[in-house]
């Protein structure tokens, strides 16, 4: 089978496009043929050597993928072969095939097409966990999205209007801020021309966001932390500029403020019943029309190290899609 292959860490254009053997069938798991992989910033940071759940080499980046179940283990019986299913894998979704745990599967409905159900689960997961379970946002609050038009961001613009919030979109260019206005942020701030500081206190009367949503870190988290809300919440989702901040202890005393991590993969293994139910309703929002993944480009397997570098030249608007 097609595969695409990270042989050595280094930057996307190391990848290959090779064949390789069908992955073997183990107890408990299923094979899909893969339909479509979601391309996520991790994809860029494990093929870096640089994410902190690091497979063995060689391996196939891809964590988030929708298929077609092919076969299940003797031991299986909760599916099928023939159904539509998406699945999260810790890597190897950008193949021909895959084999995972029946665990991390889910069905999905004849509506959702494959490329859509493949930038679905994690992003939405990802920004609804933060939302609701850890910053614990309330309509009317005032919800900061940083990195608003990425995949997590445009997810938690999206998330945020469906919620109640006032959200105000952060991002680098006015390309990226008009889609983030076209899912729900009322204002917005381009922080390559503006001080993300200054212009959030004048968009909110001095008051600062009540939760910042932060996927960049960098230096942009330091003003996140001068510019947030009385009994606010900074949300650290990850640190897509490439530089991990260190915080000044003194400014979350002198806010009242929270600085709250977020590590979604965690949370799916070690609060599983909340996750489903966090899942149940992401999907009941989609079937009725109120969030909306949006894709801005796919691209084939043998392509997929493009897909990748989309990424990591922070590129991207919404999702990108390897499509198999």
């Amino acid at each position: 089978m097609k595969a695409i292959l990270c042989q050595e860490h280094g930057t996307p254009d190391t990848l290959t496009f090779e064949d390789i053997a069908e992955p073997r069938l183990e107890s408990g798991q299923v094979r899909i043929a893969v339909k479509a992989c979601g391309v996520n910033f991790p994809d860029v940071l494990m093929v870096a050597g640089k994410y902190q759940l690091q497979p063995p080499l060689p391996f196939s980046p891809g964590a988030e993928l929708a298929g077609e179940i092919l076969q299940v283990a003797s031991d299986v019986t909760m599916f099928q072969p023939g159904q539509r299913v998406l699945a999260l894998s810790a890597c190897g979704g950008m193949a021909e095939q895959v084999c995972v745990p029946a665990q991390t599967v889910m069905p999905i409905a004849d509506e959702m097409p494959y490329e859509t159900a493949a930038a679905f689960l994690l992003t939405y997961g990802t920004s609804y966990y933060a939302l609701q379970q850890r910053a614990q946002l309330q309509a009317d609050e005032t919800l900061l999205v940083l990195g608003a038009a990425g995949g997590v961001g445009l997810a938690a613009v999206d998330l945020g209007h469906r919620l109640g919030a006032n959200v105000i979109a952060a991002a680098s260019s006015t390309e990226k801020l008009d889609i983030a206005r076209e899912y729900g942020a009322s204002m917005s701030i381009n922080y390559s021309t503006d001080s993300l500081k200054d212009r959030l206190r004048e968009l909110t009367d001095g008051k600062g966001a009540d939760v910042i949503y932060d996927p960049v870190g960098g230096d942009l988290f330091d003003q996140c932390l001068r510019a947030v809300a009385w009994n606010g919440r900074i949300l650290i989702i990850g640190f897509a500029s490439g530089t991990i901040p260190k915080i000044p202890a003194n400014l979350p005393l002198l806010k009242g403020a929270s600085i709250v991590g977020v590590f979604w993969g965690r949370f799916v293994e070690k609060e599983a019943a909340l996750h489903q139910q966090n899942t149940r309703q992401l999907f009941a929002w989609y079937a009725a029309g109120d969030i909306r993944p949006k894709i801005s480009r796919t691209f084939p397997l043998k392509d997929a190290a493009d897909a990748i570098a989309m990424l990591a030249e922070r590129r991207a608007i919404g999702k990108v899609v390897v499509t198999i």
